[in-house]
């Protein structure tokens, strides 16, 4: 299924289902697919058929070419933040549930508040 006019004028942008945004999202965050295999327990077989699908829809032959598509065609958002405290702050602002790779992000976050306030260090949020 195909949803109105392309920005750049290429023909019409792809429907995609939430899960495939996830991806791709996942992609552009530097994950591999196995990484987002275990992150959603899938084998990693299912993740790859989700892959294969998504890179059909946007005429891509590759993740990272099907990640530079969907920038292009503005299915994604270069500036936007995912996994980590400011992108779980950015849905909350947007009104949006958060994705998991943000609540994960956002987890991360709180610990390392929760481990600086015990030892009275500097917060170090990257895992």
């Amino acid at each position: 299924m195909q949803v109105g006019p392309s920005p750049h004028g290429g023909g019409p942008i792809p429907s995609l289902a939430p899960r495939e945004v996830e991806y791709l999202e996942r992609l552009a965050g530097g994950q591999t697919v196995q990484e987002i295999a275990r992150a959603w327990h899938y084998e990693e077989s299912g993740a790859r058929s989700i892959g294969e699908r998504l890179r059909k829809k946007l005429g891509a032959k590759t993740n990272t070419q099907a990640v530079f598509v969907a920038v292009q065609m503005r299915i994604l958002d270069p500036t936007r933040r995912h996994g980590d405290h400011a992108g779980f702050a950015a849905h909350r602002y947007r009104g949006e549930e958060p994705c998991e790779a943000c609540r994960e992000g956002e987890r991360a976050y709180r610990r390392g508040l929760r481990a600086a306030r015990k030892t009275g260090s500097r917060i170090n949020i990257r895992p």
